[in-house]
């Protein structure tokens, strides 16, 4: 592990191997979740590209809930992590008991709006009064969901941080041969069941959430694993604990709610353009989830491996392995979005699209192939930032520029100028240049490496020593060693 610490004999081969643990199940994991995904879009494809459509939007809802929960998420994996590099049991149950708290009140809201005010939802998201019944119907079978789908990601969240990485793989695995079933079964009525059309894509999913989350715990249970089941430590906070853990969790917390709100507006916009436009929207994201699962697992990835360096105190193997991350990841996201204009042709048109609806389709998948080299590099970095202990700096970086520039573009191009749709598309992008710049300029000062592990806090000063880093000091005084 030394020589990992100088720069020159950077150990490439443990440090693919170790990508390659963590990262290939991950992928793995989301790449079938979203071939799942792509097949309910083709068994919805036979009912119309209104039905497509409705799917889609509600689909934005469930986004909207992720990103409300997200922060949490992010903020858990970054203790999960250090914790696990620094051996603290302790720390590691405690907050994964927090996070799994905030995380489920998120999940709560968002069923009881499902369940209770689907119209008001689908009237935000578009004007089509035919669009709109279909997702009611659909909102108020799949709002029972949402709280499976929080507990599955909070316990694959603390899965992965501690190097636990297949069992989500397993539990995604059955869960998308279950919601594959389910839909064949219940949307078209086989084998003696009700035909329930886009109400039967619902309830598939239910039931594949309920598959995922069973099969998670039982490989808890079988392996032994603890954190997740001990639930008497879950709860044994102190003011201070909480205190941290939110002023960690509160910069991600901001970044994915309003980001979330950002694309909602945006997705709004796009949801009051033309049918084979809203159609074409919902295809696309399904695609678009081809290539962010391989995202995802470097995201795990990053967090893990930088994380847990981090929180064992070797600050420089993480910011070697951080830096060589961001460009592992361009070069991956690249290989996935040529793949998939290659093979973009009949993928389109197995989900329905046609004519216009197609037209448009393969322009967002070309514009998006380009933009997504940029994307995940930012969101690579920013992931690699908050396992550090830096979650503040990518967060105001990314709201800012949505705010101030990429939704008034959007808005602007849309109800001023009134520009063609495709045009509108690409102006979702235009700040991610600019913040890819500014994100590694700040990589490579290295002063997003904030420890919040004792081991971590020991070796800190002499990293910053040695890269010539200047800290502002803390407004309060430092903690002691037997806080968490």
């Amino acid at each position: 592990m030394k020589k990992q610490n100088n720069p020159k004999t950077f150990d490439w081969g443990f440090f693919l191997r170790h990508i390659a643990i963590i990262a290939v199940p991950v992928a793995l994991q989301n790449l079938l979740t979203t071939t799942g995904s792509m097949v309910d879009t083709m068994m919805l494809a036979s009912l119309g590209e209104q039905t497509v459509g409705a799917v889609g939007l509600c689909a934005q809802f469930s986004s909207l809930m992720f990103a409300g929960y997200w922060g949490f998420v992010g903020g858990g994996m970054m203790f999960f992590s250090q914790y696990w590099g620094a051996k603290n049991d302790d720390g590691i149950t405690r907050s994964f008991g927090l996070t799994l708290s905030f995380m489920m009140a998120v999940g709560l809201i968002f069923s009881f709006l499902a369940l209770g005010a689907p119209e008001f939802i689908m009237n935000i998201y578009t004007d089509k009064a035919e669009i709109q019944q279909i997702g009611v119907s659909y909102l108020k079978i799949v709002g029972f969901a949402y709280a499976l789908q929080v507990l599955t990601m909070a316990v694959s969240a603390l899965l992965r941080s501690i190097e636990q990485v297949k069992i989500p793989l397993y539990g995604g695995i059955a869960s998308v041969a279950a919601n594959c079933l389910f839909n064949y079964l219940l949307i078209f009525g086989k084998l003696g069941l009700p035909k329930m059309g886009v109400r039967g894509a619902a309830l598939g999913t239910v039931l594949a959430g309920a598959v995922n989350l069973t099969i998670l715990l039982v490989f808890v249970l079988k392996r032994k694993i603890p954190y997740v089941l001990e639930f008497s430590r879950h709860f044994r906070w102190d003011r201070e604990f909480i205190g941290q853990y939110l002023q960690k969790c509160f910069p991600i917390l901001c970044n994915e709610i309003l980001i979330g709100v950002g694309n909602m507006m945006i997705n709004i916009v796009l949801g009051h353009q033309s049918e084979k436009a809203i159609a074409a929207v919902a295809v696309f994201r399904t695609l678009e989830g081809l290539v962010i699962a391989f995202f995802s697992g470097f995201s795990n990835a990053a967090t893990v491996l930088v994380g847990k360096e981090v929180g064992a105190g070797n600050h420089e193997a993480a910011f070697q392995r951080a830096k060589r991350l961001v460009y592992l990841c361009s070069a991956l996201i690249g290989s996935a979005c040529l793949t998939l204009i290659a093979v973009h042709s009949p993928l389109l048109h197995a989900m329905g699209l046609s004519g216009e609806s197609y037209r448009i389709g393969t322009g967002m998948l070309l514009i998006y192939s380009v933009a997504a080299l940029i994307r995940m590099g930012n969101w690579t970095q920013n992931d690699t930032y908050r396992a550090a202990g830096d979650a503040a700096f990518g967060s105001i970086l990314e709201i800012t520029f949505m705010y101030l520039l990429a939704l008034p573009c959007v808005y602007t191009a849309n109800y001023v100028f009134h520009a063609p749709f495709l045009l509108i598309f690409a102006l979702c992008y235009v700040d991610e240049p600019v913040r890819y710049l500014i994100m590694q300029c700040h990589m490579y000062s290295g002063k997003w490496i904030k420890p919040v592990s004792d081991a971590g806090m020991k070796t800190i000063e002499d990293f910053r020593k040695n890269h010539g880093i200047t800290v502002k000091p803390p407004l309060s005084k430092p903690r002691n060693k037997t806080t968490i």
